[in-house]
C-alpha cells in the first residue's frame, strides 16, 4: 500500500501538470485543383521537416534556426564542439605516444627518455597509453556522430510538431480542492469538467 507521503507526492506531480490537446491545423483554405494536384494555401507545410533536416545536415544548428528555435543552435554547436575537442586532443596525444613507441622499439631516443638514456616511461606504459587514447578517440568520434544525427532528427521532429497548434480551450488543468469539513483526512478523487 502507498503511504500518505507517496500519495501526496504523486498527487502534487499530477496536479502540477498542464495537458493541452491539439487542434487540427491541417485544415487549409482555398483548395484548388491544378493538373490533378491539390494546391493548398494554409499553415500546413509538408516539406518543412525535410527542409529542416536538410539544413541541419548541411550545417549543424541551421535546421533549428529554420524552425525559428534560435536558442537551440548554440546548444547544438556546443554539443558538437565537445566531442570534436576531445577527438583532437586524444588524437594528438595518441600520435605522440605512438611516435615515442616506434622510436623506442627501433632503438632510438624518444621524448620520454632523458639525455643520459634513462627511460621515464616504460615500453608497456607507452603501449597501454596508445590503446587507451585510441579508445578515447574512437568514443569521441562515435559520440560526435550520434550527436550530429540526433540534431538532424530533432530539427525534423520539431518542424513536424510546430505545425500543430495548441488551444487553451481544450486543456486539462488539475486543481486541488480541500474538503472544509474533513480537513485532516486526505481524500483522492477525480472530476472531469469539459465545455464546448
Amino acid at each position: 500500500m502507498f503511504s500518505k507521503k507517496n500519495i501526496f507526492f504523486f498527487s502534487i506531480i499530477f496536479l502540477s501538470l498542464q495537458l493541452y490537446s491539439q487542434i487540427d491545423s491541417t485544415k487549409v483554405k482555398d483548395i484548388k485543383i491544378k493538373d490533378d494536384v491539390f494546391v493548398a494555401q494554409g499553415t500546413y507545410k509538408p516539406l518543412a521537416p525535410a527542409k529542416a533536416a536538410f539544413y541541419s545536415a548541411i550545417l549543424p544548428g541551421l535546421g533549428q534556426i529554420y524552425n525559428k528555435k534560435y536558442w537551440k543552435a548554440p546548444i547544438v554547436w556546443g554539443a558538437l564542439a565537445i566531442p570534436t575537442y576531445y577527438y583532437l586532443t586524444n588524437n594528438s596525444s595518441y600520435k605522440r605516444y605512438r611516435t615515442a613507441y616506434k622510436l623506442r622499439k627501433n632503438g632510438f631516443q624518444d621524448e620520454f627518455t632523458d639525455d643520459l638514456g634513462n627511460e621515464r616511461v616504460s615500453l608497456e606504459t607507452l603501449e597501454r597509453a596508445q590503446e587507451q587514447l585510441r579508445e578515447n578517440r574512437d568514443m569521441s568520434l562515435l559520440s560526435g556522430v550520434i550527436l550530429y544525427v540526433l540534431q538532424i532528427v530533432e530539427a525534423s521532429v520539431n518542424a513536424h510538431l510546430i505545425q500543430f497548434n495548441t488551444d487553451d480551450n481544450l486543456s486539462i488543468r488539475p486543481t486541488m480542492v480541500q474538503d472544509p469539513i474533513q480537513f485532516d483526512a486526505p481524500k483522492v478523487g477525480f472530476t472531469l469538467k469539459y465545455t464546448f
